[in-house]
């Protein structure tokens, strides 16, 4: 039996001991003395957040396949812990058997949004573990980090080892064979990172020197070792059928945000949406079999006991064998009491009836996501539907008994007017027109819409990326201008309103769009107290603007400033696949308020093509289009509320 590292009566101090205490269900556990290489996977935010992530849950079983390799995990303990945990003096230890973090031969780390930065120096501080990776040695782990935000990694580039860039399915292990080798020669964590840099997907960034203009702009950015690539080129797994996929998942012994099984059944997006950073890096579209899925969700549902499971996926609809799977789920688990979750689907009347078999509908809501409010808008983002496809819709779920309609917008988009902003209310106040033009005597209900609006963040590797972002004042107006407007609408009763926090989503595009130079604001914040920055009861917007003057940085070079076409970009090291030529088009294409046909209508050579045996799907070796797209536009979701993004306001 393993020694916990806290006491009982450590236990009894803090909220949620589960948190800490590891062997859940489908727990991995290894004899260490048998293993070549021990690799402590983190989550940086609390336990039942990160528990709810997939990317984790699969590469946990992917590592712990091999004999040799045994991969625990640990999580940014609440701010009870960290408390005692720095008082007492006790390291930051791993689930599985409680010992050291600092022990460990890796500590790779998930970057999968910006707000969790200063937990992953939680992370490393309470390990022991020196920030700078410049001050490590081979009595520390090797820091390597993975994720989305692992496309600009620049902004933590002072505290890893190393970044990942792509699917991790592909080159990990290479990796730990590479570690394995070195090790075994004796030699230096040095020899190490160049062998490493060698590996397609890895980069190390101390072998790389930046040097910038007058203005702050990069100038250049040059390997300075002759072992590290000048392009770190994205891995992608082209057959997601025969690949690693989680049988036995774990399965915590509390309530988790996601607290379900999950099947992906696919990764990409056909869309195109020039404000989707995910729609562009997962690209192309690639489907996991309909056999592999069936097979599957049966593993993983015996293996865990858990009552719900959730197909995962950008776009569900454009799964090509989505009536099949739904079929198999219905037919399987239909009966043993088993929830199906439909998150992403397009409003159509297939949608909408398999919803109504798998959901309550008297207590469910569906999600659309308009994104803009205005055509005109809509056609920018080149988000490819129409406001009669949007009532339609509506139109069609009212009638099949929904009342409950969640909207989502984004505020701050290219081009935006007042009109547009306008324009939500007034898409909204439609909408709800549409649920009373039903007979009274045929309503399930009074009609209850909720309107959410998210600040926009220009992203990299979008097409939006060249764009300024607003300030927090012009957000916080422009949401204002909405609240007003919807609280004219004839139907305001029936219309709630809620946008995100404008001050987190300024600090959110400092650290996606920035470069090295922001590490040492993200150093001060943490030292003055900043962590569990995406949950609005612990984020403290007053250090941040402290930390950033402190460090003689002007947060709006990152963040209001207007790139240039011809500006090098801190990630423009990282080949995405998709070509920043595609890009700059289709930032071109947003101003002139002209829509892109989606993948499947017609390829437009983004670059992608190349991960998926030369063309991409839907297009033949000529880039012509071989089927057209489905109907429809928007998306209706059965996610709850709590999985959305926290710290919205309620007007």
């Amino acid at each position: 039996m393993k020694k916990l590292a806290l006491s009982d009566e450590i236990l009894l101090k803090i909220d949620k001991p589960a948190r800490y205490l590891g062997n859940e269900i489908n727990a991995v556990l290894k004899d260490p003395e048998k293993v070549n290489v021990r690799f402590c996977m983190c989550f940086p935010d609390v336990y039942e957040i990160g528990m709810s992530h997939l990317g984790i849950q699969l590469l946990y079983d992917m590592f712990n396949q091999r004999e040799d390799v045994w991969c625990e995990r640990v999580y940014s303990p609440w701010v009870d812990l960290d408390q005692i945990l720095r008082e007492r003096n006790i390291p930051l230890f791993a689930l599985e058997s409680q010992d050291p973090v600092r022990e460990f031969d890796f500590l790779g780390i998930t970057l999968q949004y910006e707000m969790c930065y200063t937990n992953i120096l939680q992370i490393l501080d309470l390990s022991g573990i020196p920030l700078s990776a410049a001050d490590r040695t081979w009595a520390d782990p090797i820091v390597i980090g993975g994720g989305p935000c692992a496309t600009n990694p620049e902004p933590l580039a002072e505290f890893f080892d190393l970044f990942y860039i792509g699917e991790g399915e592909t080159s990990y292990f290479a990796l730990l064979d590479a570690y394995k080798e070195v090790r075994q020669e004796g030699g230096s964590r040095q020899e190490f990172l160049e062998r490493a840099a060698q590996i397609p997907g890895i980069y190390v960034p101390s072998f790389y020197e930046i040097t910038c203009h007058e203005d702050g702009t990069i100038a250049s950015m040059e390997p300075v070792n002759s072992h590290a690539p000048r392009k770190v080129e994205k891995q992608v797994v082209t057959d997601l059928t025969h690949t690693y996929y989680p049988k036995k998942p774990l399965v915590p012994f509390i309530k988790v945000t996601q607290d379900r099984v999950v099947l992906e059944i696919q990764r990409g997006c056909i869309r195109g949406c020039r404000f989707c950073q995910a729609g562009m890096l997962y690209r192309p579209t690639r489907e996991r079999s309909l056999e592999m899925l069936e097979q599957a969700a049966l593993d993983m549902l015996e293996s865990t006991g858990h009552e719900e499971i959730s197909l995962s996926s950008l776009s569900s609809s454009d799964y090509s064998q989505l009536p099949e799977l739904v079929t198999f789920l219905i037919d399987t688990f239909g009966n043993r009491g088993v929830n199906i979750s439909l998150p992403s689907l397009r409003i159509d009347a297939f949608s909408l009836d398999v919803m109504s078999k798998v959901q309550d509908i008297r207590k469910s809501s569906l999600t659309f996501a308009p994104e803009a409010g205005s055509q005109r808008l809509r056609d920018v983002i080149n988000k490819g539907l129409t406001e009669e496809v949007i009532l339609e819709g509506a139109g069609q779920a009212f009638e099949g008994g929904w009342n409950k309609v969640k909207l989502y917008f984004m505020l701050g988009l290219p081009t935006e007017t007042e009109e547009d902003q306008k324009s939500i209310a007034w898409l909204a106040e439609r909408i709800a027109r549409r649920y009373y033009e039903i007979p009274k005597d045929q309503r399930n209900g009074k009609c209850q819409i909720t309107v959410s609006t998210s600040f926009f963040v220009p992203k990299p590797f979008t097409p939006f990326q060249w764009a300024r972002m607003c300030t927090r004042e012009e957000f916080l107006e422009k949401a204002h201008t909405v609240n007003t407007e919807i609280k004219a609408q004839l139907n305001r009763k029936s219309i709630k309103y809620n946008w995100h926090e404008a001050d987190v989503t300024v600090l959110e595009g400092i650290f996606a769009r920035g470069d090295r130079k922001v590490s040492k604001a993200l150093r001060l914040a943490y030292e003055k107290g900043c962590l569990f920055d995406s949950w609005s009861e612990h984020f403290h917007n007053e250090l941040w603007l402290e930390a950033f003057d402190e460090a003689g940085i002007d947060t709006s070079f990152y963040t209001t400033r207007q790139r240039k076409t011809d500006e090098i970009f801190p990630w423009d090291f990282i080949d995405v696949g998709v070509t920043k030529r595609f890009l700059l088009r289709e930032w071109e294409r947003a101003h002139e308020e002209s829509v892109t046909p989606n993948c499947l209508m017609q390829c437009q050579g983004c670059g992608a093509g190349r991960y998926h045996t030369g063309v991409c799907p839907g297009a033949s070796a000529s880039g012509t289009a071989q089927e057209k797209a489905p109907e429809g536009g928007t998306l209706v979701s059965s996610e709850t509320a709590q999985e959305r993004k926290k710290g919205e306001n309620q007007a």
